[in-house]
């Protein structure tokens, strides 16, 4: 009977919920929640957030300088909607690490791992499994699960650059993959709709338990209460309409869909929204694929990609979505409790590289063409900060005049997960973990909050 009613629900969401109870946080008073919106390879720097529009031209990319909301902020022409509301976001332009490769520039930025060196799969747990894990106790009876990935953070090709490390795997994404966009999106096994369906698996519970009466009148640990209490969090994200509807984008309105586009990097977003909105806490969107351009990712070698033709076929999608969820959060009046990042693992190099291309396809010439690219970059980049309570319409940091190197305000990954997770509650300095020797280990190594992005 208990195989009957996994292999129905296709998930194994009662083991999964216990899992995510033991030894957790108490519940943070303030129900906070973060947006990472990642952008999965690294996008340069120079020709979007921080512009160097004087030096030569073995830097310098075909992109104008254009004038911000903010009086004295500058970015690119590739994200003129962003720019116009510049007033809504804090950009900070000194992030500097040591890990020039994907998985190590990943895991510094993702779970605070300080080893410069690749690795297959993380040793220390991410930033969002640990949040999920501490605020696994906090009394929810929203029957979302609190850590969904919309496109998530997971790989990069063999390597694994997010996971739960030492914290179980209990605590992992709720993964919506696909694309929202495609008029057949749906997201499987949740809400059922068909009442046959439901029936028979409330019969099939109802039968299990009826055949679980005796060894809970002789259980004496309370562990069968609560079995029965996770097995109602999973009927409940099996059966509850609210679970579909946070997921089904056609209730938003038209208006709504179109402005942040109807591509999949824009309804990605939406959907970031419509969960958070619906009282899920910690959200990732990866914002990769088609749209990036042949090889599906912001990494632009110039054996992957013309960078310039990449970022512009590329950016309207990302600056649209980008925009709206920013002036959608602030609209909504959700601008105090949830805060949204925009990131990716490093940025590329100030001065442009030529290689021949490795393959014809979108942004990238035939095989064997000459094309400018930029390469990884972890001495200096930009992420972008809104929401969150910040205040916003600034600038943190400095980069030299090339964009080579942080001149001002140096802020280390340990740096940015702390300050995420003080607007989610969690003191990074004071809190532990039990790795696998059963050792406390700080959620970081070094690090404290930026004080201009902690509300």
């Amino acid at each position: 009977m208990r195989i009957g009613l996994t292999g129905f629900a296709s998930l194994s969401w009662p083991g999964l919920l216990r899992l995510r109870a033991e030894n957790s946080a108490k519940s943070p008073k303030e129900k906070t929640a973060v947006i990472l919106v990642w952008l999965r390879g690294g996008c340069s720097h120079l020709d979007t957030y921080d512009p160097k529009p004087d030096i030569g031209s073995e830097y310098r990319g075909p992109f104008k300088t254009i004038s911000s909301k903010v009086p004295g902020t500058h970015l690119t022409e590739l994200i003129p909607l962003q720019a116009k509301i510049a007033d809504k976001f804090t950009l900070l332009r000194s992030m500097t690490h040591t890990g020039g490769g994907h998985p190590a520039g990943s895991l510094q930025m993702l779970s605070g791992d300080p080893d410069s060196r690749d690795k297959p799969k993380p040793v220390l747990p991410d930033w969002m499994t640990v949040a999920n894990y501490l605020r696994a106790r906090t009394g929810r009876k929203n029957p979302l699960p609190n850590y969904i990935g919309v496109n998530p953070i997971i790989n990069y090709d063999s390597f694994t650059i997010a996971g739960p490390g030492y914290v179980s795997a209990a605590y992992s994404p709720f993964s919506v993959l696909g694309d929202p966009s495609r008029p057949d999106f749906e997201v499987p096994n949740i809400g059922l709709s068909d009442p046959a369906q439901v029936a028979r698996l409330s019969d099939r519970v109802a039968l299990r338990r009826s055949l679980d009466t005796l060894e809970r009148g002789i259980d004496t640990s309370g562990q069968m209460q609560t079995l029965d209490q996770f097995e109602t969090q999973a009927m409940t994200l099996l059966t509850n309409p609210q679970t579909r509807n946070a997921f089904d984008l056609t209730r938003e309105d038209a208006r709504t869909r179109d402005r942040y586009g109807r591509h999949r990097w824009g309804q990605q977003l939406l959907l970031a929204r419509r969960l958070v909105e619906s009282g899920v806490e910690i959200i990732t969107s990866c914002l990769d694929g088609p749209q990036c351009g042949r090889v599906a990712n912001w990494d632009d070698h110039a054996v992957n990609h013309h960078i310039f033709d990449a970022l512009r076929f590329r950016m309207g999608p990302f600056d649209q979505a980008v925009s709206a969820l920013i002036e959608d959060v602030y609209a909504r009046g959700l601008d105090k409790r949830v805060l949204v990042v925009v990131s990716g693992e490093f940025g590329r190099t100030p001065k442009i590289s030529f290689q021949p291309s490795s393959g014809p396809g979108q942004a990238s010439a035939p095989t064997g063409t000459v094309q400018p690219g930029r390469d990884h970059w972890p001495r200096a980049f930009t992420n972008l900060w809104a929401g969150g309570g910040i205040q916003t319409g600034g600038v943190i940091g400095a980069t030299d005049q090339r964009g080579e190197d942080v001149v001002e305000r140096a802020c280390g990954p340990g740096d940015f997960l702390a300050t995420i997770y003080h607007h989610l509650g969690i003191d990074a300095e004071k809190v532990t973990i039990n790795d696998f020797n059963g050792r406390p280990t700080p959620l970081i190594n070094n690090g404290r909050p930026i004080p201009e992005l902690v509300g």
